[in-house]
Formats: C-alpha cells, structure tokens, sequence
C-alpha cells in the first residue's frame, strides 16, 4: 500500500508539505502542488481523510448548535450547511438544545469542545453576557445565523426582522385593515431566539406609521409554533371585539391561527386576514401570504464565511463571497389568506 512518504519522496518534498498541497492550502507554490499531485497520482495514492486532518491539527468537524430541530427555520438552515460542510470535506456535529438549560450549558460551557471541532455555528441562539466569554474562551472561529446577540470575532446572517415585519403589517393597512393583532413568542423564554422581539417592533413601527397606536389587547405571546398559534387566537377571540386581521411572528404561529379561526367558524381571508413569516415549505399548499426569508441562502452562506478561514480560500464559485456580515432581503408573498377589509 502506499503511503504519504513515498509520494513525498518521489516528489522531493516532505510529507507535510504533501499533506497540504493535497488538501489545497494557500501556503503551496502551483509547481510544488503540481510535482506533488503528480507523484500522488503515479503511485495511485488515496488520502486518508481522517490522517490528513490529524496532520493538519483539525477535526474536520462543526459544530451546529440550535434551540429546536425540529422547527422548520432550524432544519432547513442545517441541512443547507451540511451540505456545504460535506462538499468541503467537513462533518456536523449537531447540538439541539430542546429548551432546556441544562443542555445549553453543556454546549456552550464545554471546555472540551475545541478538541472535537474546529468551528462554531450557532443557530438563532440568543446569548447572555456570560455565554460569549465562555465562548470566546474556545478560542475558535465561529458564524452566528438570526442572533439578537453579537460574539466578537464572529461574522453573522440575517434577516432584518423589524423591517420583515414592517412589510407584513403594511400589506394588512393598505388592505384596509386597523384592527390588526400580532401573535408572537413568549419573552420570558431565554433559549428561544430573539427574532420575534424584533417583529413586534417593527409591527408596532408600521402602525404607528400609520398613525395608529398599538393596542395592547391585540397582541398575545405564545410558544413559537403552531400550537402557540393556536393557544394565542383562541385567547384573541376570548377577548371578543376579533381583529379583522392577524400578523403572526413566524407561518407555524400563522397555521395555528388558520386553525383556531376555522374551529370558531370564522373564513379566512372573508372575515379575518392571516400573514406570517418565513414562506415555511406549507406555507404554498395552505395559501398562506407571508413574507419569505432565504433560509437555505442563510446556511450556505453561513457555512461559507466559516470554512473560507480554515480552507484558505473560496469553497464555493456558484456563492459571491459575502461580506463579514451579511443581511439578506426579504420578499413580500401575497396568497389567499389576506384580503381587503369588509366594510362595516
């Protein structure tokens, strides 16, 4: 069998200069690499992967952290970056918090974390004061995806949330709409992400806009999920006097509202208007209107600003080499579930 030594000596190199030119690092002249690639491919050499990243010092592994698998954003995010990290030669190491502090404590204060990973992804995981020094103490490169809180350091893609939701409630005003309510997550939840923070701003910004004052009796907190969709219409329609529309924080939290109206006999759009965000994969099938956020872009892109440091160059020629952060747009998507206001 061969082994690096004898393409190093046929080549006239070292063996660590073999591993790097075989793994396309930067720190190799083109006719090294080329004499190197050469004699690899004489001998009929196949690296080791697992050898060439001891060589190099690496695991050739990521970290993946999220709040919750298995809501739609976190999945299809994930998916995208495992799919960069895998055509990079790099494996995931997922963490899912589930909700429970325990578990965020085991990730994020896990001094031995630097010697199973060579990066951080975070995903939408909001972080305390103590969480990014404990961070920064790993001493490793890391990405933030839809975080209320900075790492120092750490490049990080988004979505502007307040303007995603200044857009859903202006598509429910120019409809005719002034009895418009938000559902959105519970604040008191430190491991759910911040976006929905973000969302009741920008939803009370476009009210305001339009010289209309929040009323606080519209706007009901829940779980971020259809469930909590659900719980937060019904309470919406316990309070009688019903909004004419209903600006959820997330599609999940949209679908549940579809629910809770159909049960108490009321037609969307007919009687109650209905838009989320995130245009999540049935969002179409309902005809739900919502604006779309690029969640598989925000993976790819996430991963990429990761791997370009440690790979020493451009993993992907179908991707423009984003900047340091990035903020990706949002687009308005008008289904069947809003609808001019009735008149009265």
């Amino acid at each position: 069998m061969t082994k690096i030594d004898d393409v190093a000596r046929l080549a006239g190199v070292s063996t660590a200069t073999v591993s790097r030119a075989l793994r396309g690092l930067p720190t190799v002249s083109a006719a090294t690499r080329s004499r190197v690639l050469a004699a690899a491919e004489q001998l009929q050499y196949a690296v080791s992967p697992s050898a060439s990243r001891l060589a190099g010092g690496r695991t050739g592994t990521v970290a993946v952290v999220v709040p919750r698998i298995t809501r739609w954003f976190f999945g299809v995010v994930v998916e995208a970056a495992e799919d960069f990290f895998h055509r990079a030669g790099y494996d995931l190491l997922l963490y899912n918090l589930g909700g429970r502090e325990q578990n965020r404590q085991r990730v994020l204060y896990a001094t031995h974390l630097h010697k199973r990973v060579d990066a951080i992804m975070l995903v939408a995981t909001p972080l305390r004061a103590t969480d990014v020094t404990a961070l920064a103490a790993l001493d490793l490169p890391g990405v933030t995806i839809s975080s209320g809180t900075t790492v120092p350091g750490w490049p990080c893609v988004r979505i502007d949330d307040v303007a995603a939701a200044r857009t859903a409630t202006r598509h429910l005003l120019d409809l005719g709409h002034r009895r418009i309510a938000h559902i959105s997550g519970d604040p008191d939840d430190e491991l759910a992400f911040s976006a929905h923070l973000d969302r009741r701003r920008g939803h009370q910004e476009a009210l305001r806009a339009a010289g209309l004052q929040p009323d606080p009796s519209l706007d009901v907190e829940s779980s971020f999920d259809i469930a909590g969709g659900t719980r937060a219409t019904e309470e919406l329609l316990r309070r009688g006097d019903p909004p004419t529309a209903i600006f959820a924080a997330c599609d999940e939290m949209a679908m549940g509202a579809l629910t809770a109206l159909r049960d108490a006999g009321l037609r969307v759009p007919q009687d109650v208007s209905v838009i989320g965000i995130d245009d999540h994969a049935l969002s179409g099938v309902l005809g739900l209107s919502t604006i779309a956020q690029p969640a598989v872009e925000q993976g790819r892109l996430a991963a990429q600003l990761l791997l370009d440091p440690l790979c020493g160059r451009a993993l992907d020629a179908d991707v423009s080499k984003p900047d340091s952060s990035v903020i990706l747009d949002t687009r308005l998507v008008v289904r069947d579930s809003t609808a001019p206001a009735r008149a009265n």
